[in-house]
C-alpha cells in the first residue's frame, strides 16, 4: 500500500515552486521554530527573505526587492504565508498583479498535520451564501 501523493508537475514542463515568503523564526540559529518540508510536495522551496525583514517607514526598496523575487511566478506556483503579515499582503498583491488576481496558497492544517493547496481567484463570480 503507497502513500497518495497530489501530482504537482505541471502539463508545461514548469516544475512548481513553493516560495516561503520569510525565513522561519530560529532560521538563523540553525532552529527553526516549524518543520515546512511537508510542502516540498507542492514543488521545490525557494526562501524569498530573510528571518528579520520588515516593512518599516519606507515599503518602496522591499516592494521592489519582492517584486524581483517573484517575478518567475506562475499560476502552476505556491505561496507559503510565513513571517511578518504586511510583508505577506504585499507578496499576495504582487502575484495576483501578476497572474490576474489568481494563485495558488499552501494551508496548514494543524489536526491533520499536513499542507493543503487552496486556489485563490480575486475576481471569482459566484454566489455568496450567508
Amino acid at each position: 500500500m503507497g502513500l497518495t501523493t497530489l501530482n504537482t508537475v505541471p502539463t508545461n514542463n514548469h516544475q512548481s515552486v513553493v516560495y516561503i515568503i520569510q525565513e522561519l523564526p530560529g532560521t538563523k540559529i540553525g532552529a527553526p521554530k516549524f518543520n515546512i518540508m511537508g510542502a516540498q510536495k507542492f514543488g521545490t522551496l525557494k526562501t524569498l527573505l530573510p528571518e528579520h525583514s520588515q516593512i518599516i517607514l519606507s515599503p518602496g526598496p522591499l516592494i521592489f526587492k519582492l517584486r524581483k523575487l517573484l517575478d518567475k511566478y506562475t499560476p502552476k506556483d505556491y505561496l507559503l504565508l510565513t513571517g511578518d503579515p504586511a510583508i505577506i499582503g504585499v507578496a499576495c498583491s504582487i502575484v495576483a498583479d501578476k497572474t490576474g488576481g489568481k494563485f495558488n496558497l499552501l494551508k496548514w492544517d494543524r489536526q491533520e498535520k499536513t499542507y493543503y493547496p487552496i486556489e485563490i481567484n480575486l475576481y471569482e463570480q459566484g454566489k455568496i451564501e450567508e
